[in-house]
């Protein structure tokens, strides 16, 4: 991104100051505190510092750089935002999620919730009585099980039948949800929740907000002003966190009403081999690579070995994307060796010695 360019030279120059000032000198650390935290207590004091230096001192480049960065951040925010909540169809949706391998009982619930809530909106627009509902969610399963992908889809569809304004995304983990010092978390959670209303705030490893519950004061600040906003945003906001089951029980014990903010619960179920080797043939077409028969053979033999032997930690399709990488590169190399032209059915072809 064109941020992280200006992030790294504004960085550069802040530390330039802070050696030729010396060690009272501490705009590094508020240039720190502007790029991780978007502090913007921080971004006024280093403006107020920085005009008090000396002329022979400094140069203009800081604020200059300063001004880019605070400017690139903000486009790219709208960006990504217009980009989140593109006008797709509300049968193209239901296409994608569709389309996605297993995920039989995820498919039905969601579904079931999109017919729930068209008839609440049809009968509020009828002058009666509308459901007290929240949209929140809480999505429970292992990791690569698709958590992610499910919950863009449904902004959009929540966008496309009207109950999101925007339907744009927002992923989140705890380093977005909890400040460095004391005081700061909840405004950080403020500002995360005006940047993700309209749309979905996805937390993913939500229970990494209270690991520390018992000695984690801002673990529970974050949380507390979360819980907070689930309520007060209910109408143009879908919070929905994520996790491993077991972990994701404890997190919604560690904070009183939580769990009440909740009124869906979906279970994200792992993967069988033959799923798992669909997506691995899938991943191949949209990549433009073709697989022989023995290949996609040795390669469900595989899975069947690496899930037997990581039963409880298994990434289900984070293990497919990564093993498409080593077979990719096995072929790579394998075609490196071949003299004269290589024609492109070969360079699509994956085979069973590019598995290993």
């Amino acid at each position: 991104m064109i941020s992280n360019g200006y992030k790294i030279e504004l960085i550069k120059e802040a530390r330039r100051l802070d050696a030729l000032l010396g060690e009272t000198s501490d705009f590094g650390k508020l240039v720190l505190e502007i790029t991780d935290e978007q502090n913007n207590r921080a971004i006024l004091e280093l403006i107020k510092k920085y005009s008090l230096i000396k002329m022979e001192q400094k140069q203009e480049r800081i604020t200059e750089l300063l001004c880019k960065y605070l400017g690139a951040i903000k486009v790219e925010g709208i960006s990504e935002e217009l980009n989140e909540s593109s006008n797709t169809s509300h049968d193209e949706l239901i296409s994608q999620l569709n389309e996605l391998v297993g995920l039989e009982n995820v498919k039905q619930q969601v579904a079931d919730l999109i017919d729930y809530n068209q008839i609440q909106n049809i009968r509020a627009k009828s002058g009666l009585k509308n459901s007290d509902k929240t949209l929140h969610m809480a999505f429970l399963g292992n990791p690569g099980t698709a958590k992610t992908t499910v919950a863009r889809i449904v902004g959009k569809m929540y966008k496309s039948i009207g109950l999101l304004s925007k339907g744009h995304f927002i992923e989140a983990s705890r380093t977005d949800l909890i400040a460095e010092y004391q005081g700061q978390t909840a405004i950080k959670v403020k500002r995360l929740i005006n940047r993700a209303k309209g749309g979905v705030l996805f937390i993913d490893e939500a229970y990494s907000i209270t690991e520390n519950h018992h000695s984690d004061s801002y673990g529970r600040e974050s949380l507390t002003e979360l819980t907070k906003a689930l309520e007060d945003y209910r109408d143009d906001l879908v919070v929905i966190v994520a996790g491993y089951t077991n972990l994701m029980e404890k997190f919604f014990e560690s904070n009183p009403g939580l769990k009440s903010r909740f009124n869906t619960f979906i279970s994200f179920n792992d993967y069988s081999i033959d799923e798992l080797t669909r997506i691995f043939t899938y991943t191949c077409d949209r990549n433009d690579y073709t697989i022989e028969d023995e290949a996609v053979e040795k390669i469900h033999n595989l899975l069947e070995a690496k899930l037997k032997e990581q039963e409880d930690h298994f990434s289900n399709g984070r293990f497919i994307r990564n093993l498409f990488d080593d077979i990719t590169m096995n072929q790579s190399k394998r075609l490196s060796k071949l003299t004269g032209d290589i024609a492109k059915e070969t360079l699509m072809l994956i085979t069973k010695d590019d598995v290993f």
